[in-house]
């Protein structure tokens, strides 16, 4: 007999609250959501603050930002390598051979709908806290915009679960069946209502402009509507949203947007936000505990090509960057921007990289099977900084994770526009072509002589590969590639080509199949604890 889900009972939203945010003037403030009881929600600013904050605390979790998003979507889109000692469940997402019992792929679902909890809790209390709070002490304006901060982080996790899984439970916090665990819902009503959050969250959000850092603001919403009906292929709507996404603009320097220090910048439309200095005690417990604080990340250390060097970068993706025979005119900038490889200076220029060649050998330790080069991961790193990870705290990171970014938005553009009824190909190469122009930069345009001999852009078909080249290199590293690669149904055919720049173990063990791995599967945990879920309801091949 099944026994019934746990973190959907509005009798435990309480302990749920408690994954929150902490941090200093340019974070998200936040009174602690355990000291209350469940008859005072609502009654103070502080309060309703306090329960619109804990939403954002999802994205935090080793399922999310913390570890596993950036694990699974970049081991499987291969800009990753695994280092061959890396442990079985990373190596996994490599090749595909991971099932329902993948404890991150778990975390993953159960922090979306713990996130997706915490909103419907603010969202359906919205008459409360206008009956409770007066308006003297908590305006309307302040209401508003935190039920729109709610409908989009819940728009967003929706966003992750009906990209990986398709058809998943639509828990909207309305149904007294909820309780007891919903059915799945077809994945075109999950899209629907994501769009709807996101106009929703438009209309109610602030401008970044006016709004505190790190919280979600009208550019974000009308940025993750725009992405929604992009993936849905509704191209014109998609265009229609993203020009509504202004005071935006791109960093002049690439890597600002991976430092700590230049967190939250103009290319900046959401981010997840991290801080060390605010606590980290349930760093490894996040996904089973909403109690406690979780301000930092595990990539630095892990990613860290001097620490722990769990993962480095592809050969597939290293090889896509640009040289100056594939332009005529320089190496690609933004190739030293994301990866360091040996001889590059770190630690405030005062340091040299050194990275070994990494040996395979078979069973008996003498007879070489692989002998290749790594490069380590710059982006998200603290060695540009610092001689190692975790100087300050151990193996902690604070710098913040990117979600959306300005560059994204102008390339989504370029797509929408070029693939719209009537669409302009000369405007969508436009698009793509200011991310090239950034200052420091500075490569030569799609249209041009030396790009055309590569990268030509006269037709949709040209159009589109040279889109996905720009997309890769620009949003590495960045949990995009993923998405992009299964919402163009490139995904089977990319697996064929990246295999014979893996490591030879890597070939023998990549075990994709298009029939079923376009879908991740759903957790044997959620089909064991959910009565409306049975095992005939599982994702197709698994």
């Amino acid at each position: 007999m099944k026994r019934l889900k746990t973190y959907f009972i509005p009798a435990l939203i309480f302990g749920a609250l408690g994954l929150f945010f902490s941090c200093d003037a340019d974070k998200l403030e936040l009174t602690n959501p355990n000291q209350l009881s469940p008859d005072t929600y609502f009654t103070t600013p502080a309060q309703a603050q306090s329960a619109v904050n804990a939403v954002y605390g999802s994205l935090q979790t080793t399922g999310m930002y913390n570890r596993g998003m950036w694990y699974s979507s970049e081991n499987m889109s291969h800009e990753n390598t695994c280092n061959p000692q890396q442990e079985a469940d990373k190596r996994q997402w490599l090749n595909f051979t991971f099932g329902p019992d993948h404890g991150l792929m778990e975390a993953y679902w159960s922090s979306c709908y713990r996130g997706i909890n915490k909103a419907n809790f603010v969202i359906n209390n919205e008459q409360t806290m206008i009956d409770n709070i007066p308006v003297s002490l908590l305006p309307q304006a302040t209401r508003d915009k935190y039920i729109g901060e709610a409908k989009f982080l819940r728009a967003l996790y929706y966003f992750f679960l009906v990209t990986r899984y398709g058809d998943v439970p639509l828990y909207l916090g309305i149904d007294p069946a909820e309780k007891e665990g919903l059915p799945k819902s077809p994945k075109e009503q999950i899209w629907a209502q994501i769009e709807k959050d996101c106009e929703d969250a438009a209309a109610k959000c602030l401008t970044k402009a006016a709004e505190q850092a790190g919280r979600a603001t009208s550019g974000a919403a009308w940025a993750l509507l725009g992405k929604a009906r992009l993936y849905q292929k509704k191209y014109q709507g998609a265009l229609d949203a993203f020009n509504k996404v202004t005071g935006y603009s791109l960093e002049p320097e690439y890597f600002r947007n991976f430092m700590e220090e230049t967190e939250n910048g103009p290319e900046s439309l959401f981010e997840v936000q991290f801080n060390i200095e605010a606590g980290y005690s349930q760093q490894w417990n996040s996904d089973r505990s909403d109690v406690g604080k979780n301000e930092s990340t595990f990539r630095g250390q892990e990613y860290g090509c001097l620490n722990w060097f769990n993962v480095f970068v592809s050969e597939d993706l290293w090889n896509e960057f640009e040289t100056a025979a594939d332009n005529g005119v320089k190496v690609d900038p933004r190739r030293g921007y994301s990866a360091y490889q040996t001889g590059d200076l770190y630690n405030n220029n005062t340091m040299t990289i050194k990275i070994d060649p990494m040996t395979v050998y078979d069973k008996d330790g003498v007879t070489i099977i692989d002998q290749y080069q790594r490069r380590g991961w710059r982006k998200y790193q603290n060695y540009y900084k610092a001689a190692t990870e975790g100087a300050v705290a151990g193996n902690q990171s604070g710098i913040n994770m990117k979600v959306i970014r300005y560059a994204d938005v102008l390339l989504m553009m370029a797509e929408a526009e070029a693939n719209r009824t009537g669409g302009s190909l000369a405007t969508a190469i436009g698009y793509m072509n200011q991310v090239r122009a950034r200052p420091d930069v500075n490569l030569p345009l799609y249209g041009s002589a030396g790009m055309n001999a590569t990268y030509p852009v006269s037709n949709l078909a040209q159009f589109m590969v040279a889109l996905e080249h720009e997309r890769k290199v620009e949003l590495c590293g960045e949990q995009v590639r993923y998405g992009d690669l299964v919402r163009w149904g490139r995904l089977a055919a990319f697996m064929t080509e990246v295999k014979p720049s893996c490591p030879k173990a890597d070939q023998a063990a990549l075990v994709f199949n298009a029939a079923k791995h376009y879908l991740w599967p759903i957790p044997q945990k959620e089909i064991d604890v959910n009565p409306n879920i049975e095992q005939t309801d599982q994702n197709p091949g698994w």
